[in-house]
């Protein structure tokens, strides 16, 4: 049988890991895909620094257009990273009869829907394995794996970068500037780090995994977004404490209203299997109707992780390029024509468990004014730690943890406890989940 013949646009990290992996396991490659896998062509700004990669017997370029227009390529697989000239070098594959397997997150993100009805119209795949937790085969349990359950709720450690300093926060007490520089100067961290730090990166792969396990358009737009600047160390102790550590996760959950989709740092109690996950790993919890809860661990980025599902993708499409396009799995796992119209909530509507810490005056009744508040807004004491002063010291800090409730009251609540003259300071608030 014919080799399936693919062009790589970008031979960076995950490009290089791509080319090497399919060179070492051709033979096995082959095997289980029914024909070999060859690169034909490979795109890169820099050709030089490409062909210390890449054999003089294939043709190195750095005109990414003739590439996709080549007639020579069945696939293109773009690992580039970044909106464009990603997007536009897609889109004319797309135009040329070009199958895509893409790594890239926040062009799905932000651009998928078009992408996919682009691809629809030309009858081309698109496979995007990588595009979610690296080489964690979660985009095919989605897709394929559990199309038997009715998905409830999905929660997910999906950014090493943030994971990573978390654990360190936690193992090593270090605040969370120190530990960003650490992060950074073992290249875990990018010079810029905002697209991890503050959450993007993992809202950007949130909103695909809601898609597919949900069948609702792609919504990062709607998703509430917050990273971990905020989060300091001693609420990393006093969690600890209390049994429970802070993860960032991505968290979707099907509920009558809606859609709750939001990414942010997130107490779990201890004993879960996901708490556990530490420095640059992912995990993804996917609770079933009829599995119940299924948990996907490994490596979340690195060029043979990624290339590991760059190239199941590869397998994927040698095997059913030549497949009815009408038998082929929906990009999405849903047919197009039957995606949902559920709202995506706004987080004011989120149920949540919280943890609150409040720096209030060392003195009788302030503890009754607090429960108070919290009564009036129906919102339960679940368990409170309080610590004693510091020496010389006339204040103190009350942790408390609530019970399930609405968003807003907690944020009345928080309002109304910040404006008492015994409340020394802004209130810190992060949500809890037990994903029980």
């Amino acid at each position: 049988m014919k080799p399936l013949r693919i062009a790589l646009l970008g031979i960076g990290t995950v490009g290089g890991g791509t080319f090497e992996v399919l060179a070492r396991n051709a033979h096995e490659i082959t095997r289980r895909a029914g024909r070999p896998i060859e690169v034909v062509a490979v795109a890169a700004r820099n050709e030089a620094k490409a062909r210390r990669i890449v054999p003089s017997h294939i043709p190195v370029t750095s005109d990414f257009e003739a590439v996709v227009r080549d007639p020579g390529v069945d696939v293109v697989v773009e690992v580039m990273g970044g909106y464009e000239p990603a997007k536009r070098l897609i889109l004319a594959a797309i135009a040329h009869g070009k199958h895509i397997v893409t790594a890239n997150k926040a062009l799905l993100a932000l651009h998928g829907d078009e992408i996919f009805a682009a691809a629809r119209a030309q009858q081309v795949i698109v496979a995007f394995e990588a595009a979610v937790a690296g080489g964690i085969p979660i985009i095919k349990a989605l897709r394929e794996a559990l199309v038997a359950n009715r998905i409830e709720w999905i929660a997910g450690i999906i950014n090493g970068t943030t994971n990573f300093i978390l654990s360190e926060m936690r193992s090593r007490g270090l605040p969370f500037a120190d530990v960003l520089k650490a992060a950074q100067e073992k290249g875990y961290a990018e010079a810029d780090p905002t697209f991890d730090i503050e959450g993007i990166d993992a809202g950007h792969k949130l909103s695909i995994l809601a898609s597919l396990a949900f069948g609702i358009p792609l919504s990062f737009d709607r998703a509430h977004v917050e990273g971990i600047t905020h989060v300091e160390a001693q609420d990393i102790r006093y969690a600890e404490e209390m049994g429970y550590r802070i993860k960032l996760l991505g968290i979707a959950r099907r509920r009558a209203e809606g859609i709750e989709l939001r990414v942010h740092p997130t107490l779990i109690p201890s004993k879960r299997l996901i708490a556990n996950v530490e420095g640059v790993m992912n995990a993804v919890l996917v609770k079933g109707d009829a599995v119940g809860a299924t948990l996907y661990y490994g490596a979340g980025a690195g060029a043979y992780p990624t290339a590991s599902a760059v190239i199941a993708d590869l397998v994927d499409v040698a095997r059913l390029i030549d497949a009815d396009p009408a038998h082929r799995v929906p990009y999405l796992a849903y047919q197009h024509d039957r995606l949902g119209t559920e709202p995506v909530l706004p987080i004011e509507a989120v149920e949540s468990s919280y943890y609150l810490r409040l720096r209030v005056d060392d003195r009788p009744g302030v503890l009754a004014d607090i429960t108070r508040v919290l009564a009036d807004n129906e919102i339960s004491i679940d368990a409170m730690l309080q610590k004693e002063p510091a020496e010389g010291e006339a204040q103190t800090d009350i942790i408390l943890l609530t019970h399930e409730t609405i968003e807003r009251r907690v944020r009345d609540a928080m309002a109304r406890i910040e404006a008492q003259p015994s409340t020394r300071g802004p209130i810190i608030v992060l949500r809890l989940e037990n994903l029980a």
